[in-house]
């Protein structure tokens, strides 16, 4: 579904990424993990056509991704940015209306199919009942949700989230994760970056470490999910514990 060659990704002469090769099957969930500022931000962006690649390729469906039109590259993947930008007076409703806009044959947005696919995500998550409310009078975690319905409305196969447990509790933390779950198990594929090695090991099926001088490991969430690798990747002591059957992690 989406494929990196060689990847290369550098900023401000650093090399954060040499050589990534990344192959994303359906139903697969990745995890991406990493300390701040090891590239994992840019790495989504980079896979998500956002920016060009300092080197190798990014295919999606097979063909090179930067010079798809835009339209054609939301139909097959949808992108959360790490942050939400309120659009002033813009209502919940409206915001998540425009993940609608790969679907239409103009900006006329509001068709039968697409208010069903908007009002379905927002109940999906919990923000029906704000749908009138601006988006900026809404809490980080609200506009958290708003921002996630938007890319569930997009009924992208492939979604791309960065850091999508901003802002919220734990409840809806797990929520927002097992809506994702859910959609890789039904044939689609994800990419999230996490701080949470717990989170990673309860969702993910495969872990990609950045470690931010261009090293980087890639494989199944339960082989690389290790206390050694990730002391090393987090630069401090990391333990494992495992409770009900779920594998804890934490600094020691």
């Amino acid at each position: 579904m989406l494929q990196a060659d060689a990847l290369g990704i550098r900023v401000a002469n650093r090399e954060l990424v040499r050589a990534l090769d990344l192959r994303l099957a359906p139903g697969q969930f990745i995890a991406v993990l990493g300390c701040n500022g090891s590239g994992k931000t840019l790495t989504l962006q980079t896979l998500a056509g956002l920016r060009p690649a300092d080197h190798g390729e990014v295919r999606l469906q097979g063909a090179s991704i930067r010079p798809l039109p835009s339209r054609r590259r939301a139909r097959q993947l949808a992108f959360l940015p790490q942050d939400f930008d309120p659009w002033g007076a813009a209502t919940a409703i409206e915001t998540v209306r425009i993940g609608r806009y790969a679907h239409a044959s103009t900006w006329a947005l509001g068709g039968p199919n697409d208010d069903e696919r908007v009002i379905a995500a927002m109940r999906a998550t919990g923000v029906e009942s704000l749908a009138q409310r601006t988006t900026v009078s809404l809490s980080g975690g609200e506009q958290r949700r708003v921002a996630i319905a938007t890319v569930l409305a997009q009924d992208a196969p492939i979604a791309l989230l960065d850091e999508p447990t901003n802002h919220l509790d734990p409840q809806h933390a797990i929520a927002m994760l097992q809506l994702f779950a859910a959609q890789a198990e039904r044939g689609g594929a994800v990419i999230a970056t996490l701080h949470d090695a717990t989170l990673a090991a309860r969702f993910a099926s495969h872990v990609l470490l950045l470690f931010g001088d261009g090293r980087w490991e890639y494989g199944p969430a339960a082989d690389v999910l290790q206390t050694t690798r990730l002391s090393e990747l987090y630069a401090t002591p990391i333990i494992e514990a495992r409770v009900a059957g779920r594998r804890l992690f934490a600094a020691g």
